[in-house]
């Protein structure tokens, strides 16, 4: 991959090889000890377990497609507050494809109930139509929703909008986010500046400030793959009842490889999801690995060339969505095939697992961990669904 950094990256911020302080060698001994004493009484270690291993049944629970017929469902983000229309626990998926298949002109978002203990998922019903004549402010070229959806504990509802024309990526452009209110309508948009093609999103809400981090494909893209992919950081003011505003707008990673596709209109990075450590993880499909950001709340200039390296090859092949699972591990969805990887923080490949095993390749993209749920949602375009695997 052209200009691509290879460092790798320890999970903790650090590349590795970085000087530590060293440790007193009372310390060690007394670990030393310890470690002797569990051994002698039979206490055995724990071993590092995945989130996903107990995982083998894929259960179909809904189609994702509306009345109006949008196909191609990409995103997908659990409701956290209910506001509205909106009820907590409940999934919300958004369509990138309209009825005639053509990508980028998807203009739905569904609302689902999530299987549960005592009954199966509800029928998806639609939270919102949007109509790109009738925006309160810009979004070059229209409505075409993305992978790129989160829900606010404030009641609002931010998802990206990369729109053609005609399904074809030379009439691609630039998008903007919309922003919904808990009744699934455009209250407003973010655009221009470093807003070019959001393709995925993350949100992370601390009191009256939510932060969006938002990967962007469209940036100069041709059909030869070139380092022009980035993440931006946005903070916004979030409180209920008054529509979020932008305050502070970051480029803070920079050099991910993009191109134009036929059958996927544009490759990039794609799916993101951010660690308790502040770590931002992103899935660069075209280098097929998962790439790092470090202090990616407060950092205040763009980490270059793509990140550091977290995974690459392996079970990875072409990840696309990606979530932390509740054991702080990373999950993505592949691309070229119907799995789901789950790696460490230090970049062990734990265990792959089926999640579709007919259509496969081009199927995955959004997946969640909804709370309390032992399981993983995500949506198949294969066939326009639901899907859980447990």
């Amino acid at each position: 991959m052209t200009g691509q950094d290879h460092s790798t990256f320890n999970g903790a911020g650090e590349r590795p090889g970085g000087r530590r302080g060293a440790r007193p060698r009372v310390a060690v001994l007394l670990g030393l000890a310890a470690a002797s004493l569990l051994a002698v009484s039979g206490v055995a270690l724990a071993a590092r377990s995945a989130f996903i291993g107990p995982f083998n049944t894929v259960t179909t629970l809904t189609s994702a497609v509306p009345a109006n017929g949008d196909v191609n469902p990409y995103g997908i983000v659990t409701v956290p507050r209910s506001v509205g229309q909106l009820v907590a626990g409940q999934l919300l998926i958004s369509n990138f494809n309209n009825s005639g298949n053509l990508q980028g002109t998807g203009t739905t978002i569904d609302e689902i109930s999530p299987a549960t203990a005592n009954q199966p998922a509800g029928t998806a019903h639609l939270f919102a139509t949007i109509d790109p004549a009738h925006l309160p402010g810009p979004c070059p070229g229209g409505v075409g929703l993305t992978t790129a959806l989160a829900a606010l504990p404030s009641g609002y509802v931010i998802v990206g909008s990369l729109p053609t024309a005609d399904g074809m990526s030379d009439t691609a452009m630039a998008g903007c986010l919309l922003v919904l209110n808990s009744t699934g309508h455009v209250v407003e948009t973010i655009a221009g500046g470093p807003i070019d093609g959001p393709w995925d999103m993350t949100a992370v809400t601390r009191g009256p400030i939510t932060t969006l981090f938002v990967s962007n494909v469209l940036n100069n893209i041709g059909a030869t793959a070139a380092p022009n992919g980035t993440v931006v950081r946005l903070r916004l003011f979030s409180f209920p009842g008054h529509a979020p505003r932008v305050f502070d707008e970051d480029v803070i990673g920079t050099g991910f490889p993009t191109r134009t596709d036929p059958g996927a209109l544009v490759i990039g990075p794609t799916g993101v999801a951010l660690s308790e450590r502040d770590t931002l993880y992103v899935a660069d499909t075209l280098g097929n690995r998962i790439a790092a950001i470090p202090d990616a709340m407060d950092r205040q200039a763009p980490l270059p060339n793509g990140g550091f390296t977290v995974t690459s090859g392996g079970s990875l092949n072409g990840p696309l969505g990606l979530t932390i699972a509740p054991n702080d591990d990373i999950l993505t969805a592949n691309a070229s095939d119907g799995n789901i990887v789950e790696t460490t923080p230090d970049g062990n490949q734990l265990v792959a697992k089926t999640a579709d095993s007919a259509t496969g390749a081009g199927s995955l993209f959004g997946l969640t961990v909804a709370p309390g749920t032992n399981g993983v949602f995500y949506v198949d375009d294969g066939d326009n669904t639901l899907r859980l695997l447990h």
